[in-house]
């Protein structure tokens, strides 16, 4: 069962990034370059990636020193985080904000609805209930840190925002940093709460 789940994340997780890629080059507004740039800008596209590549080494068993990164026991629990608060986002400010209509909108709620709720269940069935440690799983906050210091710096260097609560020159300085302030204080509640509830699920020794 747990192989079976594991093939279709890794299904449905490649051809979402794979068909937002197309879509995105079939309507870019820019060169190529800087296109692909834009793409991997969108924390749902990171996200979702790893997603991908972390079912993609449970199907195939690949390379655990190559490929650490997606051997961890905090892997899991950490991509269940970036994948929930991504379905939050998009829920909770983003949906209004666009109607997208035929392959787009597939890839719209694979991307930002399906995939999320799908890591969650994976995680709730088959990995909760393993042992990991918060010094080692807070390690993973420094991801989505990273990611919005240079989503801020590039910004304002590009002029590119992949979100309008991240466009500093349009909200400024002040409204921008609280907004990164309430992304990472969710990161870390979600993050919290999966650890444990994970914790609550363990067997009593």
């Amino acid at each position: 069962m747990r192989r079976n789940f594991e093939i279709l994340g890794l299904c449905m997780a490649w051809f979402a990034v794979l068909a937002q890629l197309y879509l995105m080059l079939q309507n870019r507004e820019a060169g190529i370059v800087e296109s692909l740039v834009r793409f991997v800008s969108y924390f749902t596209i990171l996200t979702n990636t790893l997603v991908a590549f972390f079912f993609t080494t449970r199907v195939f068993g690949a390379d655990q020193k190559r490929l650490a990164l997606f051997h961890k026991k905090t892997t899991a629990i950490a991509l269940t985080t970036f994948s929930v608060v991504v379905g939050l986002v998009y829920q909770f400010v983003l949906r209004e904000i666009w109607n997208p209509t035929g392959l787009q909108m597939v890839v719209d709620e694979l991307l930002h609805t399906i995939i999320p709720v799908f890591m969650y269940v994976y995680w709730l069935m088959f990995c909760a209930k393993t042992a990991i440690a918060w010094k080692q799983l807070s390690k993973w906050l420094l991801f989505p840190i990273v990611y919005l210091v240079f989503i801020i710096v590039r910004g304002h260097f590009s002029g590119f925002y992949p979100y309008a609560f991240l466009n500093k020159d349009e909200l400024g300085f002040g409204p921008t940093m609280l907004n990164v302030s309430f992304v990472c204080l969710l990161m870390f509640l979600i993050m919290a709460g999966l650890y444990f509830l994970g914790k609550l699920l363990q067997p009593r020794k």
